[in-house]
Parts: C-alpha cells; sequence; structure tokens
C-alpha cells in the first residue's frame, strides 16, 4: 500500500465559550450531511461530531472526517463546493472553524 492510499483524517475545530451560538442539532442534522452530499464524491468516506463532556472556554465541537486518501483530502477542499459548505456555517455558528491532518504514530 501506498501512502497515497493511506486514509487520512482531518479533524475540524471549533473554539469559542460556552456563551457562543452553536446549534449542535443542526449540526448534526443539516451541516454534516451537506458535508458528505458535497464530499462524498470526491472521497470522503465517514463524518463524526463530538462535543465536550463539560461546557467550559475551549473547544465547542470536534468533526472527524475520513478521506480516501490525500488526494481526496485536496480535491474535496479545493472543490467548487467548498463554498457551500462554509456558507452554511452562520446557520449553526458565528465561530470560525480550524482544520488539523492527524497522522498516526
Amino acid at each position: 500500500m501506498k501512502a497515497s492510499d493511506t486514509p487520512v483524517v482531518v479533524y475540524v475545530t471549533y473554539h469559542g465559550t460556552p456563551d457562543d451560538r452553536f446549534d449542535r442539532d443542526y449540526y448534526i442534522s443539516g451541516h454534516l450531511p451537506l458535508v458528505m452530499d458535497a464530499w462524498g464524491k470526491y472521497g470522503l468516506l465517514s463524518l463524526q461530531a463530538f462535543f465536550p463532556a463539560v461546557d467550559r472556554v475551549g473547544t465547542v465541537a470536534i468533526c472527524e472526517c475520513v478521506f480516501r486518501d490525500e488526494d481526496a483530502v485536496e480535491a474535496a477542499f479545493g472543490s467548487p463546493e467548498l463554498a457551500g459548505v462554509m456558507d452554511d456555517l452562520p446557520r449553526f455558528t458565528q465561530l470560525a472553524p480550524s482544520r488539523v491532518r492527524a497522522v498516526p504514530v
């Protein structure tokens, strides 16, 4: 298996305070399906949302995005559908997302 054939995990995180608006219900039932519809054709294999057990300043939400390989990540984030995904953010939060790629240790 080539390194380019290895699944790639991208974590999208939102940082803020308990007072910041983050509509978890819409995020799960609206935004994540939109993302999967937009990027599944490019190699997005799965999405999973996580929320902190305790409300406090820091991480408000994390989304684990598993892509088929590095090419799939580049295709999705370079796709015309990126604008629609980003335009959906105000429906659930005003917080800016951060992305980080994870590699196995």
